[in-house]
Parts: structure tokens; C-alpha cells; sequence
């Protein structure tokens, strides 16, 4: 698979899980949470905003896969979002110990998908910018019989 399709592939793949995820934290609050089902209802609170927000971040990856091309910028700073959620699930985990598993999978996924988006990134782009060249008119080097070779 080539990079841009690679590019496109995750970025809309992201996009709608990200909105289906947060959707579902929106409409189940601290059900959709494992083993936080009775964490009171600031936690609910907290985690239906945030189920929102979320929402919110895959309707931005569903825009961006919209996009031809795909902004390397608008790929790179929410793989950077993403990145630093699993850097705070690490913090988490190193200040108050290991979290259900399911938390623990998602984890790992954040951290694995991340850099992924990172390498494919500009794929889009560099592949217009190379369309581009090959669709530009060469200049021709003047010659005695005029520009394009015709007499002068």
C-alpha cells in the first residue's frame, strides 16, 4: 500500500472512531467507562464532556480526510494530541498504578497509531507537489530558430 492511500485509510478510519467513541461516552457516561461505573457524577460530568471533545477531534479527522490534499498540519498536530493522551495514560500509570486492561489496550493503541500518522503525513502533498511538476511546461532554451524550434 502506498503512502498517501495509507494516509487516507487511517485518517478516515481515525475519524470515525474517534466520533463513534465519543458519542458513545456522550450518551453512556460512566457506563462506557470500564469498572467506573458507580465513580459518582463529576466523573460522569467529566466524562461526557469529554466523550464530546473527543466527537469533536474525529469530526476534525473526518474534515481533513475530506481535504485533496490531506494537510500534513492537519495530520501531524492531532497525531501530537493523540500522542500526548498516551503520554498521560503513562503518567497515570506510573502515578497510581495499572488501570482496567481495556484502558491499558487503548494505551498501547495511542502510542502505536501515533507515530504511524506521523510517517505517512505529507504523502498527499509531496504527491500533488509531484503532479504538478509533471504537468508544468518545460522552459525550451531559446535557439536561432525561435523558442519553440519554429523558424523566427
Amino acid at each position: 500500500m502506498d503512502r498517501r492511500r495509507a494516509l487516507r485509510g487511517l485518517v478516515w478510519a481515525m475519524g470515525y472512531a474517534c466520533v463513534a467513541i465519543g458519542l458513545f461516552h456522550v450518551l453512556r457516561g460512566n457506563a462506557a467507562i470500564p469498572s467506573a461505573s458507580s465513580a459518582g457524577p463529576t466523573v460522569d460530568s467529566l466524562g461526557r464532556f469529554l466523550g464530546a471533545i473527543f466527537a469533536g477531534y474525529g469530526l476534525g479527522r473526518l474534515w481533513a480526510a475530506r481535504q485533496s490534499p490531506i494537510p500534513a498540519t492537519a495530520v501531524r498536530w492531532p497525531a501530537g494530541v493523540f500522542l500526548l493522551g498516551a503520554l498521560g495514560r503513562l503518567l497515570s500509570l506510573a502515578v497510581d498504578g495499572w488501570p482496567h486492561w481495556f484502558q491499558v489496550v487503548l494505551g498501547v493503541v495511542e502510542l502505536v497509531l501515533s507515530p504511524l500518522l506521523f510517517w505517512p503525513a505529507d504523502a498527499d502533498e509531496k504527491a500533488l507537489h509531484v503532479r504538478g511538476q509533471r504537468g508544468k511546461a518545460r522552459p525550451v532554451a531559446p535557439t536561432r530558430h525561435g523558442p519553440q524550434g519554429a523558424p523566427g
